[in-house]
């Protein structure tokens, strides 16, 4: 194999590459990426055997072939070398050797048969459809905060997508969930979607799909089976198991019969949370709001580190109310809010409240209380 490449073009695929790589493995193979060159480009497959990335770049092919190498080392070195530098890539073959050389700089790595390399199986596909990556963004990026993070409900440890219908209107929905807070955003679904499994798309593959997601005018190739989802662009094919379990029945936990409504600046709100919580105790991060005639009193009291107390002129014309909660998730909560106002609805200090931007149903979000 002999290649020459672009390094900016390098370096995109190869960060996208190795940041599916895992530091700490146990198998060899696992460390290194697959390098494939043909005709005019070279892609670059890695894997830690439940998410696959394959990312192509345009090079100069002069000698076609294969060859795996340690992701996490070629990537450190094509970041060191100078912006627009050419990069050569040659490998003979039998000297289980890749030179790499960009200019002065002349590297030689180690490398593992290709074709020890795993490559993952692929599936038949029960449903295809095409997302804008803005919509798909959106949806992604204002549920994970709500992912749980504990092991044992590995269920809850990802993003539930599937196809469902609000108010008669046939959408697009990611939740998720902690058994704390609650995400559910909603969009218009897309053609060919109605026939989507609803699965649990993993933390990780939420967090590497960002990626393929910056660009708003592209549009991405979903496809989802029983067992994996798969996301492609031209240039990006993300392809990963999704979490086998079954989500918990979401809908039973959003309140429908909150009834006190407070209109808040969510960005005025976040900053106030953000302030007073500087003294809560770090186990308990609790806040408590106060609510009355228009206005909203913010308070902290950790006996062992101090107190603190904000008011803020709101919206609300219900009977007073107090209730606690942690500061965490309120300020992740009110960081979701694109909009001016937040709207939070309360039932009582014991239930659960709704959060929602504006009048805008199709981002909701609940958080439970606590007692403070």
């Amino acid at each position: 194999m002999k290649v020459s490449i672009e390094r900016s073009a390098l370096l995109k695929a190869m960060s996208q590459a190795q940041s599916v790589v895992e530091r700490r493995n146990t198998i060899p193979i696992l460390a290194n990426v697959l390098i494939e060159a043909e005709g005019n480009t070279v892609s670059f497959r890695a894997t830690d055997l439940d998410i696959e990335v394959v990312d192509k770049a345009p090079a100069m092919v002069e000698r076609a072939g294969a060859t795996t190498v340690g992701a996490h080392t070629l990537h450190e070195i094509v970041r060191k070398l100078p912006d627009g530098a050419m990069v050569d890539l040659l490998d003979d073959g039998a000297s289980g050797r890749l030179e790499v050389s960009a200019g002065r700089s002349n590297f030689s790595l180690a490398t593992l048969p290709k074709e020890d390399f795993p490559v993952m199986a692929t599936s038949d596909y029960d449903c295809n459809f095409s997302a804008n990556a803005a919509v798909l963004r959106r949806l992604f990026d204002k549920s994970k905060f709500a992912i749980s993070t504990e092991e044992t409900r590995y269920y809850l440890n990802g993003v539930y997508m599937h196809a469902s219908d609000r108010d008669g209107e046939k959408v697009l929905r990611c939740v998720a969930t902690d058994g704390h807070r609650l995400a559910r955003i909603d969009a218009p679904l897309p053609e060919n979607a109605e026939t989507l499994p609803g699965v649990i798309v993993p933390r990780k593959t939420v967090g590497e799909l960002r990626k393929l997601l910056d660009d708003d005018e592209a549009d991405i190739a979903v496809s989802v089976s029983e067992t994996k989802i798969r996301f492609a662009t031209p240039q990006i094919t993300l392809t990963s198991k999704v979490i086998d379990g079954s989500f918990p029945d979401y809908t039973r936990v959003i309140p429908q019969g909150n009834t006190r409504r407070l209109e808040v600046d969510a960005a005025e709100f976040a900053k106030a949370v953000d302030r007073v919580s500087t003294v809560s105790s770090e186990r308990s991060r609790a806040v408590k709001l106060a609510l009355d005639e228009d206005r909203l009193i913010l308070s902290v009291n950790a006996p062992d580190s101090g107190a603190a107390e904000e008011e803020l002129a709101v919206a609300y014309g219900d009977e007073r109310l107090e209730i606690g909660f942690n500061a965490k998730y309120l300020l992740e909560i009110a960081g979701q809010v694109d909009r001016e106002n937040a709207v939070f609805m309360f039932n009582s200090s014991g239930d659960p409240t709704l959060m929602r931007e504006g009048n805008d149903e199709s981002a909701v979000y609940v958080v439970m209380p606590m007692r403070v």
